[in-house]
């Protein structure tokens, strides 16, 4: 079995391990299936338990007793909220997809896995026009290769509808799944199998049975991994990721490219999270060595609608900072959620960060407990306040990580959350490039295992 992809990409991974006082550079320049029976398990405990204090703030954790992730989080239209990632505790395989459904208070109501023998992990969640889910991630179990994209389809109780995986030989993940204008589905993440490079940014189009429209590959440089992707107001899209710099590339609606940016400096830098913004423009997060405090620092990239640089901002402390998720606030800042090791009070903290709409910094707040604690994916809620999933190895069930979520109120206040003060800079080069395209991929359609479970827990007293 592969080790799962973390939350923040190889690139972070490998600036974490760095010596935090030499990377930065302060001066800013000018991814036949096996048969299977379905089956169910015994239903989660129902255990839930009334949310502490006011209904806004709430900080919980969900899982067993090995490791739980929750990678993708979205406010259901009920109010309520689903989370996808990954299980080890419950499911038919080493790691299935997890999704987590919680009402508004943040109190259980079901759990899902779906898997097979080997590893699965969903890393990208959406609410679909007919009131259900779809989950984008990876498979061993299934497709292909060694690795294969798996998009899973799940009516609104979570029962599962279809499955299918695209890819080839190689290792090939999905890392950002839309619905598209057309009904159907689009998916960003890399491929091994196909391209040019060691890996490179691929997009699959599907429509909206699942059935494979189109795939395209991406490739700047030798390694190349798309994050996130938007569908654009134009029909087209954007995806945002690494190349070494931040990796913005624009598609049209059939698939075609229209232009790359790459922005950063002599060390890495990579894009986690990619929205378009209320002017048109599009904003990217993710994380900078190159422009820091310490080891590796927030970064946030603000372009127009033609992919030029307006600014950019780092906000950090004095050892390693990421972020992997980005949001638009209703009041046109911005809001963003990662993790740091140079505040709070354990191995990593959630980080969530809120700048005006000039990326101006207006509050930073961090929390956790003594072990490794990551924010994943960052909402706004339609009380004004913020969700956070993620995963926590100080709180939950097991002895490992648990699916980690957190409410905060409009201020980032929650009985959990600690503020800070953290540093701002600014730094980074555009540049355009010519990238080589290409496509590939088998579709295949194999049933999972589908099973449930987890336990519930409130950190809060």
């Amino acid at each position: 079995m592969k080790t799962l992809l973390k939350p923040l990409s190889l690139a972070l991974f490998i600036a974490a391990m760095l010596p935090t006082q030499n990377a930065c550079n302060q001066t800013s320049p000018s991814s036949s299936p096996p048969t299977q029976t379905a089956h169910t398990q015994t239903s989660p405990p129902s255990d839930t338990i009334p949310a502490i204090g006011p209904s806004s703030h709430f900080c919980k954790a969900i899982g067993g007793p090995e490791s739980e992730e929750g990678h993708s989080l979205i406010q259901t239209s009920d109010g309520g909220y689903a989370i996808a990632g990954y299980t080890k505790s419950f499911g038919a395989g080493g790691y299935d997809v997890y999704v987590v459904k919680l009402d508004a208070k943040g109190n259980l109501q079901w759990t899902k896995t779906i898997g097979g023998p080997g590893t699965e992990e969903g890393r990208s969640l959406i609410q679909t026009s007919d009131g259900g889910y779809a989950i984008a991630g990876y498979t061993e179990s299934f497709g292909a290769g060694d690795e294969d994209v798996y998009v899973v389809k799940l009516d609104a109780n979570g029962n599962l509808q279809w499955t299918k995986t695209i890819g080839g030989p190689k290792e090939d993940v999905g890392l950002s799944l839309i619905q598209t204008s057309d009904g159907g589905y689009a998916i960003a993440g890399s491929t091994k199998s196909f391209g040019v490079g060691k890996a490179d940014v691929y997009v699959v189009k599907l429509d909206a049975k699942g059935n494979l429209q189109w795939t395209k590959t991406i490739s700047g440089g030798p390694w190349d991994v798309g994050n996130s992707l938007i569908q654009t107001s134009d029909g087209g899209y954007v995806i945002a990721g690494f190349t070494f710099d931040v990796y913005v590339v624009k598609l049209n609606a059939k698939g075609n490219l229209q232009w790359t940016k790459t922005i950063g400096g002599p060390e890495p830098e990579e894009g986690s999270s990619l929205i378009q913004t209320s002017d048109g423009g599009y904003a990217i997060a993710g994380f900078t060595i190159s422009f820091c405090a310490g080891g590796n620092d927030v970064y946030v990239v603000k372009l127009d609608a033609h992919g030029n640089l307006q600014w950019t901002k780092t906000i950090g402390g004095s050892a390693v900072e990421g972020s992997s998720s980005l949001i638009q606030t209703s009041d046109g800042g911005y809001a963003i959620a990662g993790l740091t090791n140079s505040f709070g009070a354990g191995d990593y903290d959630v980080y969530v960060v809120k700048l005006d709409a000039k990326g101006n910094l207006q509050w930073t707040k961090t929390i956790g407990g003594p072990g490794g604690d990551w924010g994943h994916s960052l909402i706004q809620t339609s009380d004004g306040g913020y969700t956070i999933a993620g995963s926590t190895q100080s709180f939950g069930a097991g002895k490992k990580e648990d699916v980690y979520v957190i409410k905060l109120d409009k201020n980032g206040d929650a009985c959990c959350a600690v503020s800070q003060t953290s540093r701002v800079g600014s730094g980074g080069r555009l540049r355009s490039a010519t990238p080589s395209i290409g496509s590939g991929g088998t579709l295949t359609a194999p049933t999972p295992t589908t099973s449930s479970g987890g336990t519930f827990t409130n950190q809060c007293p």
